[in-house]
Formats: structure tokens, C-alpha cells, sequence
């Protein structure tokens, strides 16, 4: 399989997402520059990356110029046909934004930009992801200043009644609590899918916890579960 990360203007975790992917889990990746028009390339069985960073300067709402780049109307119409997509910290905006994940992440409830290690749990088995990294507790950084996950209470009781969380915020023994949510997200939510389970978003960012030298592979976990079939 192939994944074709996308740069915007502004990013700043593309090379990460590339090398996590490359040399870590030894896949095939393509670049693709935000005024690309043609996804042609690429199949139901790929996937498309959009990094984190501060596209087009993160003016406006944090996303929301990306979400008019021109790569990205292929990106809708690929997801829409079946295409896998995961977007991570500012690309988890940009699907937002886009309309290809409900919900929208607002600034953090302390109102300042947050850099550290968390963990985050997966919500069970109902997504390739959740069926591939089981049930424990990851460490995976986060980096942002607009994460908090929210959605209001019609959106969020289909999203429940779907299965659509992903992940959430918890401590090193799993245990989901508001004091190991590090940005204020709603029901402790850090990454959500689509219904039809083949678009994801999250804001910690797996690719930095990808590498032995680090001391950290959680993250490889994550990304690996893409490079499953459905």
C-alpha cells in the first residue's frame, strides 16, 4: 500500500509523519503539495495523511483556509469513495472543518498551547485501529492550542450511538479521568472516525512516538493499524 501525506503551507510535522512512515514501518509514501488536484494514484487500500502544523498560518479557525486547498476537494471525494484518511492535530481540524468528521476543536480550556506526554486509550474494537492496538494505555505527545474536542448534544449522542470515538484522554493505567485531560476535550475525547470507519482524526501525534531513540514506539501501533485492510 501507499500513503500520500499532504504539505500545506504551514506545516510543520509532515517530514515526521514521512520519516515515521518510511523508516519506521517501512511503507511507501508520496508527498503531496496542497494545490495537487490528482489522487489518482492512489486506492481504496492507501491512505491519506494530513499532518499537524499551523496550515496557512492557523488563520481564521485553525483549518479552516486549508480546508479550501485544492487537494482537499480530491481528499472528500476519496474518502467518500472509500479511501482510508487520518488526519492528526492540525489535519484532525482540517477533516472537521471539511465536513468529513462531525464536531469542531476549539481552544484549550485553560487557553494555553500544550506541549507534553499524555496517554489515550482506545474506545474499543470497532475501527481497524481500536482492533489493532488493544485495550492499554499509549504515551503519545500532543502539541496544540485549539484541541479541545466538541460537539454538540445531537452530534455527540450519534456519535455514541455509532461508536465513532476512537480514543480518549486517560492515565498510564488506563483509568479515563478529568484531571488526565489535558485540554478540556468533551467526554475526554481525542480522536473520532467517521461512520463509515474509514476517516480518523486525532490530535496527539503518533509519528513522534514511533522511534527507539526516543524510548517511546506507541505511536507505531497507530499508524501500523493503517496499513491493515478494513
Amino acid at each position: 500500500m501507499k500513503f500520500g501525506v499532504i504539505v500545506f503551507p504551514g506545516s510543520n510535522c509532515d517530514r515526521d509523519m514521512i520519516n515515521a512512515l518510511q523508516h519506521d514501518l517501512q511503507q511507501e509514501v508520496i508527498t503531496l503539495w496542497h494545490k495537487d488536484k490528482d489522487l489518482g494514484m492512489f486506492s481504496k487500500e492507501d491512505c491519506i495523511v494530513l499532518p499537524g502544523g499551523f496550515s496557512y498560518g492557523d488563520y481564521l479557525r485553525c483549518g479552516a483556509v486549508a480546508r479550501f486547498s485544492p487537494i482537499m476537494e480530491q481528499v472528500v471525494k476519496f474518502a467518500n469513495d472509500g479511501g482510508k484518511v487520518l488526519g492528526v492535530c492540525n489535519g484532525f481540524q482540517i477533516l472537521c472543518e471539511s465536513g468529513l468528521l462531525p464536531g469542531a476543536l476549539l481552544l484549550n480550556d485553560h487557553q494555553k498551547f500544550v506541549c507534553k506526554n499524555v496517554y489515550i486509550k482506545s474506545e474499543g474494537s470497532m475501527n481497524l485501529v481500536g482492533r489493532h492496538i488493544g485495550e492499554h494505555a499509549l504515551k503519545i505527545p500532543v502539541a496544540h492550542g485549539e484541541g479541545r474536542y466538541y460537539a454538540d448534544a445531537a452530534t455527540m449522542e450519534k456519535i455514541n450511538e455509532n461508536n465513532q470515538v476512537v480514543f480518549r484522554y486517560c492515565d498510564e493505567n488506563g483509568e479515563i479521568h478529568i484531571n488526565s485531560n489535558p485540554n478540556g476535550a468533551i467526554n475526554n475525547i481525542a480522536g473520532i472516525c467517521n461512520e463509515g470507519r474509514n476517516v480518523y482524526g486525532m490530535m496527539p501525534h503518533p509519528e513522534r512516538a514511533c522511534s527507539e531513540v526516543l524510548q517511546n514506539i506507541d505511536g507505531k501501533a497507530i499508524l501500523e493499524a493503517f496499513t491493515r485492510m478494513n
